[in-house]
């Protein structure tokens, strides 16, 4: 046990060097503020938040919607700013509180824009709250508005090491499915529409590309971390995933994901590496990193019991999330229960088309929904292929017509009643192999309870 004890005591109460939470500070703040900025030059703030009429908000979270217009730009611009304070470290936890609660917040309006790098930001913001990486090299310790020091405990820098191990493992284990292995799927489809990146585009259009970067990918998401933290593999590693993460932005859609992540990983790095990334900001910004030392520091912060257990849940969850899906029946990739928030990064490729119908009460007769008419394209895109986003969508239109009366082009008025029946017809091609029945086409969705149960109303899977 004595062992133990010191391996434990090593990764969580030793003094190490401030340097690699200082940069990875600095580093956050500058991407958070490029990628905001770049989030209202596209317009997507326009199209995300004033453009659809409703919003799929996520289970629990239904009284989450969005600020009407110019608000929606303010909270933007708070992000922007926020992001300054975080950089130089100005008032960093109140900052930072703000950035994590703003940020989530606009992640939570509508899950259709659900990313895994949103999901990312969400819980690194979360963590550098509790973490003091303003306390060297930032304008609160240059003030005194917090106590200068060089030195912090281990685990205040271990934590976003391991976040970001977990990231990195769990989507190499996600990846050891039949159909990235076995089929290349979906990378032998999407490989060859790449045929022109510069040099290799031609290797593209042959499968055992497809099936080399498969595995390859893999075999790094899961072992990139351990490598990462030994220093005798840290810079070929850091290469190999440098030059990983730079081809999968080229060639995909995925935004700034793989950027955020070359960034992280620089905080695997020993302290002379960011001292130096320091002392040359130092000698070209504004701060000064000279004013900022405090003479010497060995005492030693105790962490409260509060904050011990908070982040015993906080990883305990973040081990259980991924792998939820194995409380479900069926097949992952179709049904989609455990899906969310486990690190899946384009493992899937997945085409839905659905009509949804509105029954009237006595006769039972249906009239086809015009998802144009509550749906933007994106928004009809994600749902048709994702049982929580159809359920969901029909409960809308039952609550929309509840209480509601038609007129036939006869004259005849049908009354809806105060829980109309929603039902739908919704076909999905997986991996490009042709449409199926997704769901039970006579199920009256608007009786169908939302939440975390079993949805025995999907169709099963069959090859």
């Amino acid at each position: 046990m004595t062992g133990i004890n010191k391996w434990i005591t090593h990764l969580t109460k030793n003094q190490v060097s401030i340097y690699p939470l200082v940069v990875f500070r600095i580093i956050f703040g500058i991407l958070m503020f490029f990628s905001t900025l770049r989030f209202i030059l596209k317009g997507w703030v326009h199209d995300l938040y004033e453009v659809p009429t409703y919003f799929f908000t996520y289970y629990g979270f239904d009284w989450v919607s969005p600020l009407s217009n110019p608000f929606m730009y303010v909270l933007f611009l708070l992000l922007l700013i926020t992001c300054i304070f975080i950089i130089f470290g100005l008032l960093y936890r109140a900052n930072t509180v703000l950035f994590f609660i703003i940020f989530t917040y606009i992640e939570l309006i509508d899950k259709t824009n659900y990313l895994n790098h949103y999901y990312f930001i969400s819980l690194i913001s979360l963590l550098l709250i509790l973490i003091p990486a303003n306390s060297y090299f930032s304008l609160d310790a240059y003030f005194g508005i917090c106590k200068r020091k060089k030195t912090i405990q281990a685990w205040q820098i271990n934590i976003i090491k391991l976040q970001i191990g977990l990231v990195y493992f769990f989507a190499g284990i996600s990846k050891l499915n039949y159909h990235w292995l076995i089929e290349a799927q979906p990378l032998i489809n999407w490989l060859k529409h790449q045929s022109d990146f510069p040099v290799i585009g031609k290797l593209f259009l042959y499968d055992f590309t497809a099936y080399l970067f498969s595995w390859v990918s893999a075999i790094f998401d899961i072992f990139i971390f351990f490598l990462l933290i030994d220093k005798r593999s840290r810079w070929i590693s850091y290469f190999v995933a440098f030059v990983f993460h730079i081809m999968t932005a080229i060639m995909f859609p995925i935004g700034v994901f793989p950027y955020v992540m070359i960034a992280s990983t620089l905080i695997f790095f020993n302290d002379n590496f960011h001292k130096k990334i320091i002392d040359f900001i130092s000698k070209y910004g504004l701060l000064n990193s000279s004013k900022s030392i405090e003479e010497k520091n060995n005492y030693q912060t105790k962490t409260n019991s509060v904050l011990k257990f908070f982040l015993i849940g906080f990883f305990t969850l973040q081990l259980f999330l991924p792998l939820r899906f194995m409380l479900y029946p069926g097949k992952l990739f179709w049904t989609e229960q455990g899906y969310r928030f486990s690190w899946r990064v384009m493992l899937i490729e997945k085409a839905g088309y659905s009509q949804f119908y509105i029954h009237e009460p006595k006769m039972d007769r249906k009239m086809l929904i015009q998802n144009r008419d509550y749906l933007t394209p994106q928004q009809e895109k994600m749902m048709s292929t994702q049982p929580d986003m159809i359920l969901q969508y029909a409960h809308f239109l039952s609550k929309t017509f509840k209480d509601s009366c038609l007129v036939e082009s006869n004259g005849e008025i049908i009354k809806m009643g105060r829980n109309p029946k929603i039902t739908a017809d919704i076909t999905v091609s997986l991996f490009n192999k042709g449409s199926r029945k997704f769901i039970d086409s006579e199920k009256n969705l608007s009786e169908i309870k939302r939440g975390f149960g079993n949805k025995e109303w999907i169709l099963d899977y069959e090859d």
